[in-house]
């Protein structure tokens, strides 16, 4: 305590200086019409400025609860989208009216772990078995496709990413339907390349390469990149295109399993058919 006042005595001075200014500006306020308004004006800009800040703090805060809502809206979104839906034929007669059956069901997850710079990389998503999803389910986020689902805990999935020589995607482009399959072999995350399209096809650069669908992984449709450059070796009776992957796989968050909901029915007619 003792030190306490020879603290305050030492700085006495400037105590008083600060208390004199106080008053000064409390009288200025009190007798001046004008200088009160610019007073109010200036106290209004800070606290103003405060809650702004307050405001920016708690949005930032609430990011990771907004984006999962988000995710889930565009899941939502995605299962009621027409894409997701085939036309019914022989069940109804259709009389000016369209009657359609819901052919994918997709899955917001969240990527809690991935890889891209290794020979083979995968995903680890934060939903698993008791969510719906199951193996060989196809991934695809917010600009293309992400992967295919290999398996699956109750409360966790690994999935088998596009960049990995692994899978072979089918893929078409979208400009002349010649279909092909999507195989990483260019080490790098930003490409990959698309091999059997006969030589005959015209590809060009800037072509856009989706999804072919139709076997139960990827709906068709979905845009996994543009052409980056084709080449023509001699002796070779198939192009050499590399894409440049829609998908940013060095930093995707949010995903989306799909569900073929008519894969058991497809593959069974098709091992008829092979049998």
């Amino acid at each position: 305590m003792r030190d306490l006042f020879r603290f305050l005595h030492r700085i006495r001075s400037t105590l008083m200086f600060i208390g004199l200014m106080l008053v000064s500006l409390v009288l200025l306020y009190n007798g001046n019409a004008h200088h009160r308004a610019q007073a109010i004006s200036s106290s209004n800009s800070v606290v103003g400025t405060i809650f702004s800040w307050r405001k920016e703090i708690t949005d930032y805060a609430s990011l990771k609860e907004v984006n999962r809502k988000l995710a889930e809206e565009n899941a939502r979104w995605r299962n009621r989208h027409i894409s997701t839906y085939t036309p019914v034929e022989g069940l109804f007669a259709r009389i000016h009216d369209s009657i359609f059956q819901q052919e994918y069901r997709v899955v917001a997850a969240k990527v809690v772990n991935s890889t891209w710079h290794k020979p083979k990389n995968f995903l680890t998503l934060n939903k698993g078995s008791r969510a719906g999803i199951r193996a060989d389910m196809g991934v695809i986020g917010t600009n293309g496709i992400v992967g295919i689902v290999r398996e699956t805990t109750p409360s966790f999935a690994s999935v088998i990413s596009v960049l990995s020589p692994e899978i072979k995607t089918s893929v078409q482009l979208r400009r002349t339907g010649h279909f092909g399959l999507l195989y990483w072999d260019t080490n790098d995350p930003a490409t990959a390349s698309v091999i059997d399209i006969a030589k005959h096809a015209r590809v060009a650069v800037g072509d856009t390469v989706e999804t072919r669908g139709g076997d139960g992984t990827f709906p068709s449709g979905i845009t996994v990149g543009v052409v980056e450059s084709v080449e023509d070796q001699p002796g070779n009776n198939y192009h050499s295109i590399i894409v440049h992957l829609t998908e940013d796989m060095t930093s995707t968050g949010f995903v989306y399993a799909v569900d073929d909901l008519q894969r058991m029915e497809r593959d069974s007619v098709q091992k008829a058919h092979a049998q």
